[in-house]
């Protein structure tokens, strides 16, 4: 087979947070593909990118009063760090906010705009009064247009996969401020990408596409293709449009173009041939993996733009599912919305790898990480069956016979079994059928033990002139290991070098054409991976709780009176779910104490248009003379609650650790009784 020549892109994680597991997912998955392509000999290249433009990133650095510079540098160290201890091998790691793509962004615009693919009018956009700036797309929320499902951002539903103009959503609110959005004209730029139609029916149907992402992408074709806002107005972090000041592109227009300048920055470091890769008449490779959840943006926007400005075409694009932690989303208050950091600071990252491996597979099916599953699999599979083969036999081979393995193979046939395993494996890491793989692997490994049970070399090693039976067997264990670490290298890269060291061979190639070592000194066996401990994810799970809590503003003197401990936060609310609330300005009118009460006091609130009756427990904190006069931020609608002591028509909102350190909410600069709070 010749020399394969590939480019391989995961999508680029986005520079306002860390990395966590539901990431990793795909970074693994193309970590696999790649590592299996190089050790079949193939040329292939690993590129990727952090996502650094946009609104978020300029409110995020706004926020942390640094500069979105300053803040995508410092995540761009973080993320590649975690990425580094997980052994994803890139071979570029950049940033979208480069040269490179800077120039890749301009060029493309403006090959589109000569073809005639880029017009510009006035559009009425949505504006936040509050806050003085038109809203991206992200930060309007509402129900869609489409199918009606509700809380959806301004660019596209989750629910039903529909895109559309902000402007549709129904009851649409500012996501910053929480104002409803007002409507103000603004000159923007479009891409038509309905001049694309024909092309887009023609490649999604010629094998580029996972059969699900097909389906999807022909209902999209036959409901028409609209034309793309690709600007966004100052203020915005990003690349400004030639030629059009105060005009920025947005992110997702130089989001995937940050993969062809990723590796323009490989190339001019390596001295490669980037039109090799890059131009149309190119007979290279390209391969893009990406969620499930951006498959619109990546097999309709970006082919068509890579058509219309004259560069080539992705070979193929394979998208993923999404994580489930124990059956379930992802939670912050369970514990389970877990960093990479986090996993790292406790667990082998390996355990991990082999474990989204074998769930993995060709299709876009959500995988669960089940921690139950995850420790048994691990135990077993990795420990259990495969280290296990090398631990059983090491010990014989370095006691008895000083190390040095066999003069022959006794068992040539099982040898070579194991080495014509290696087709089926192989087609099942080019299809990504990652799962099926470690099947096949594991299967293997069964027989190897099995062959170890049935000749039973520590029953051999008691019996007299069974020196050469007991050599030749320990020796076939040792080879069968040697294969198995072969066919798991993508997997488990350094417990595949330390397995290497061992067996004091090179670098593993893959085992198509394996003979065993015979007559060849392997070194002392040091036990290559433990067992995964439970305490060690009770731990991780812990650390995520402990992560959240630090997220509370520690600069409140709230939080720094006592010191007090926080319940971890309860899961998140959706904003139409707070926007139902009705926070109102009401005047303390009177204040006495319940009897046989020690927390409450009675308060008579007016909220503008009429009374109402609240029970309160601050009565540790205030006195009744305290209260009368004053105004506090009270919740309304809530329904009323039955006491012994009468019914309570809504809450006081107050806060602190509790005893005497209970604050209410004292609104001043001129706030009136009735008033609402938004």
């Amino acid at each position: 087979m010749s020399e394969r020549k590939i480019l391989v892109t995961s999508a680029l994680p986005y520079a306002n947070g860390p990395i966590h597991l539901g990431h990793l997912v795909e970074y693994i998955q193309t970590d696999i593909w790649v590592r299996f392509q190089r050790q079949r000999g193939n040329q292939c290249y690993f590129v990727c990118a952090d996502d650094t433009h946009g609104t978020p990133i300029m409110l995020k650095a706004d926020r942390e009063g640094i500069t979105p510079e300053q803040l995508i540098t410092k995540v761009g160290i973080e993320h590649l760090a975690d990425f580094t201890e997980f052994y994803v091998d890139f071979d570029n790691y950049h940033s979208t906010h480069s040269e490179e793509n800077k120039i890749f962004s301009s060029l493309i615009y403006n090959r589109l705009r000569s073809a005639g693919h880029i017009s510009s009018r006035t559009i009425t956009q949505a504006y936040d009064p509050v806050k003085s700036m038109f809203l991206p797309d992200r930060f309007i929320k509402g129900d869609c247009p489409k199918c009606g499902a509700v809380d959806q951002y301004g660019d596209g539903c989750e629910a039903c996969g529909a895109t559309y103009s902000p402007i549709e959503l129904k009851n649409a609110v500012s996501a910053i401020s929480g104002e409803k959005p007002i409507e103000k004209d603004s000159v923007h730029y479009f891409f038509n990408l309905a001049d694309f139609a024909s092309m887009l029916s023609n490649w999604t149907t010629e094998g580029h596409l996972q059969p699900e992402v097909r389906n999807k992408l022909a209902e999209w074709l036959n409901s028409g293709l609209q034309q793309w806002d690709i600007s966004r107005d100052a203020p915005y972090f990003g690349f400004e449009i030639p030629d059009a000041p105060g005009k920025y592109f947005y992110v997702w227009l130089d989001a995937p173009i940050g993969y062809m300048a990723s590796f323009k920055n490989l190339c001019d470091k390596k001295s490669l041939s980037f039109d090799e890769f890059w131009s149309v008449e190119s007979t290279t490779e390209l391969y893009h993996f990406i969620g499930k959840d951006i498959i619109y943006f990546h097999a309709l926007f970006w082919p068509a733009m890579l058509s219309g400005a004259n560069f080539r075409l992705p070979t193929a694009i394979f998208a993923h599912g999404f994580l489930t932690v124990n059956g379930e989303k992802m939670s912050k208050s369970r514990g389970t919305f877990i960093t990479a950091r986090t996993y790292l600071n406790h667990l082998n990252p390996e355990y991990l790898r082999y474990y989204f491996a074998a769930k993995l597979s060709a299709g876009i099916d959500d995988i669960d990480l089940n921690f139950d599953d995850f420790s048994q699999r691990v135990n077993s599979d990795l420990v259990g069956k495969v280290v296990n083969i090398a631990s059983r036999c090491s010990g014989f081979i370095n006691k008895r016979f000083d190390n040095k393995l066999s003069l022959h193979c006794s068992e040539l046939a099982l040898f070579d079994e194991f080495v014509s395993c290696n087709i089926l494996i192989a087609e099942l890491y080019e299809s990504r059928e990652y799962g099926k793989a470690m099947r096949e692997i594991m299967a293997l490994a069964d027989k190897a033990n099995q062959y170890i049970d049935e000749k039973k070399p520590w029953l051999i090693a008691k019996q007299d002139n069974k020196e050469t039976e007991l050599h030749d067997v320990c020796s076939v264990g040792i080879n069968l290991f040697r294969l198995l670490i072969a066919y798991l290298k993508p997997v488990i890269p350094s417990l595949a070098s330390q397995a290497e060291k061992f067996l004091s061979i090179d670098s593993q190639i893959w085992p198509s054409e394996a003979t065993p070592l015979l007559d060849h000194t392997v070194n002392i066996f040091i036990p290559l991976m433990t067992r995964v401990e439970a305490d060690k994810i009770s731990s991780i799970i812990v650390d995520s709780k402990e992560n959240l809590e630090k997220t509370i503003d520690t600069s409140s003197p709230i939080t720094k009176k006592n010191e007090p401990k926080f319940e971890p936060i309860a899961d998140t609310i959706e904003f139409n779910d707070f926007a139902k609330l009705d926070l109102r300005i009401a005047k303390i009118i009177k204040a006495t104490h319940v009897k046989d009460s020690d927390k409450l006091l009675q308060l008579t609130i007016d909220i503008g248009d009429e009374t109402r009756n609240i029970f309160a427990g601050i009565k540790s904190a205030y006195s009744p003379e305290d209260l009368e006069g004053k105004l506090t931020l009270v919740i309304a609608n809530l329904a009323p609650k039955k006491m012994r002591f009468g019914n309570s028509e809504g809450m006081v909102l107050a806060a602190g650790p509790g005893d005497k350190d209970i604050w209410i909410l004292s609104p001043d600069n001129g706030a009136v009784a009735g008033m609402r709070v938004k």
